[in-house]
């Protein structure tokens, strides 16, 4: 892992160094990335204030973490309430497939139109927030939440898994019900706070629309290119849903599932 944190590091200081060596430089905003915004600090703040390397590569790590282990968790229990779930599977099939339009790849106004995956995506996120406990809070001062006395510097946990099984706020909490959302005005952005799986407020992830595009990406290329069944002839309405606890929420056990190509 070190050394491809190495070879990225180097790879746009190599970049950076060019750009300055030539005669008219690079100065489009365009094309840094991330990267290239943390070289800048680490250029621009040359005391003890700044980024070495090493804070470089962590950071860089944490976003290849963060981005990835969410990702595919979220991606695993979408499929799993899918196969788990017959008709709601043949509705985001039948969604994708209509959208699709030609067979040789998916743009976003493709995406912009499968509605059902979409609500898809938010029941798997109300189900299964891949950080159920969220990232813990320090409260600035003194509070009282609903006859709670909350002191200044207290470690705050917000339950999003516990929120989003509220049957307060939702009906039939415990079903996977993607219906629920078609003509909701419900979002996972951080305005609604019984849908929250990002958190809210600035210090909600910060991944969340990267998140997202390669998760509705993922989503539509599995059940548009492929019919999903459990191995052995097993009933999917049988597949066991236990959650395997952690920082992130992932299942107890990893899904089997066979693809069948269903485009030749």
């Amino acid at each position: 892992m070190n050394t491809c944190l190495e070879a990225i590091t180097q790879q746009h200081l190599d970049r950076r160094n060019h750009d300055k060596s030539s005669v008219k430089g690079n100065n489009d905003e365009k094309t840094k990335d991330l990267v290239d915004v943390l070289l800048g600090l680490q250029h621009d703040y040359t005391d003890n204030s700044g980024l070495d390397q090493e804070s470089i590569k962590a950071i860089i790590s944490d976003m290849f973490v963060a981005g990835t282990t969410t990702t595919y968790a979220t991606l695993e229990w979408a499929m799993s309430e899918l196969i788990r779930n017959p008709k709601a599977m043949e509705s985001v099939q039948r969604d994708v497939r209509g959208n699709w339009g030609d067979k040789t790849g998916i743009t976003d106004s493709n995406l912009d139109k499968m509605t059902y995956l979409k609500a898809v995506i938010k029941e798997t996120f109300r189900l299964h927030p891949s950080v159920p406990l969220l990232l813990p809070r320090i409260s600035m001062q003194d509070a009282t939440v609903n006859g709670y006395d909350i002191p200044a510097r207290t470690l705050v946990m917000i339950n999003a898994w516990a929120i989003h099984r509220d049957a307060t706020s939702w009906d039939e909490p415990e079903e996977f019900k993607p219906e629920r959302f078609l003509d909701s005005a419900v979002d996972y952005k951080g305005q609604d706070f019984n849908l929250i799986p990002f958190g809210s407020g600035r210090r909600g992830c910060p991944g969340i629309y990267f998140a997202i595009s390669n998760i509705e990406l993922a989503l539509a290329n599995l059940v548009n290119k492929f019919n999903w069944r459990l191995p052995d002839g097993v009933d999917g309405t049988s597949l066991d849903m236990m959650e395997y606890p952690g920082l992130t929420a992932h299942r107890a056990v990893p899904l089997m599932a066979l693809a069948i190509p269903c485009f030749s």
